[in-house]
């Protein structure tokens, strides 16, 4: 809170005019306007001694000399009390931020660095107790214990990795606690939320050799299984090629013109992939498999021969 005494001003504007006439004009008329040119002056000071301005967002209460704190509470606008026997405190009652950091350890025994930020009122109907108890400084004296003690048996419920995960479940758990000691001083806690929240050097390397085994120890799961699925494949690959080799064998030996129509489609691969280069090529039939003529053709055309002429 702070501290804005009762003090008089200066007259200004039309008031001010005045006054300086009847300044002027007492000191053309000697003494006696002097006394006639003080009697307004010293009216306007005193009606401006009895006044003081309590701003937006601030309550007062008044102090008198003989009967102590007035029970009154003075709201917003300007305000009369007793010159010289009475004066003004006036409070701030808006929401005041107030930042806390603090080191502590965890449920698993970790230092923890966290920094928490507060928003604080004073009790509006119980001023005059907190500056009769406190003080104006109420602030200062009540908010870095309370606000210490908190913390610290809050974060002492949780291990480290609570802490990060369940940051807001923690800011409510510190904000429910510290509401409930805040009312021991007249102290309203509109909010509590975590700032800042880092550990110990040692405890974040060991979390990054930690991830790392993690890492290492999927990439390791990875490679077995790709391996075991490498082997199911050329396991597969082995049954369909020697099912396939089976089956050529069979075909074979049951009908070998089987091999020739084979021998016809390799000839009309070679072909269409000569036809498409630009260089001249010039070889044997028989390399190129063009040779369907050749003695395995004589003989199948001649088995078919005798079949026919059957």
């Amino acid at each position: 809170g702070l501290v804005f005494g009762a003090t008089a001003r200066p007259p200004t504007g039309a008031m001010a005019q005045q006054f300086e006439k009847f300044a002027s004009l007492a000191v053309k008329a000697g003494g006696a306007g002097l006394a006639f040119a003080a009697i307004p002056g010293s009216a306007y000071l005193f009606w401006n001694s009895c006044c003081f301005n309590v701003d937006a967002g601030h309550k007062a209460v008044v102090f008198n000399r003989f009967t102590g704190l007035k029970e009154k509470l003075y709201s917003e606008g300007t305000n009369i009390h007793m010159p010289w026997l009475e004066w003004p405190y006036i409070f701030n009652v808006r929401a005041q931020p107030f930042t806390m950091p603090s080191l502590t350890g965890s449920k698993d025994l970790q230092m923890v660095n966290v920094t928490i930020r507060v928003l604080y009122r004073p009790q509006e109907q119980q001023l005059r107790t907190i500056y009769s108890t406190l003080g104006m400084n109420y602030d200062e004296k009540v908010m870095p214990s309370i606000c210490n003690e908190i913390l610290k048996s809050v974060i002492a419920q949780f291990n480290a990795g609570e802490l990060l995960a369940q940051r807001e479940a923690v800011s409510r758990e510190v904000w429910m606690n510290l509401t409930r000691r805040a009312k021991d001083f007249n102290i309203e806690v509109d909010d509590v939320s975590i700032t800042h929240l880092t550990f110990s050097s040692e405890y974040t390397a060991a979390v990054e050799r930690k991830q790392v085994a993690q890492q290492q120890a999927k990439k390791a799961e990875y490679e077995v299984m790709r391996a075991k699925e490498e082997k199911k494949g050329t396991i597969i690959r082995a049954q369909a090629e020697a099912k396939a080799t089976e089956m050529i064998g069979k075909a074979m030996h049951q009908d070998p013109a089987w091999l020739e129509m084979r021998r016809i489609e390799a000839a009309k691969k070679v072909a269409e992939t000569l036809s498409k280069s630009t260089n001249r090529i010039v070889l044997s039939a028989d390399s190129l498999l063009l040779n369907l003529y050749g003695e395995a053709s004589d003989q199948s055309s001649k088995n078919m021969l005798k079949m026919s002429g059957k």
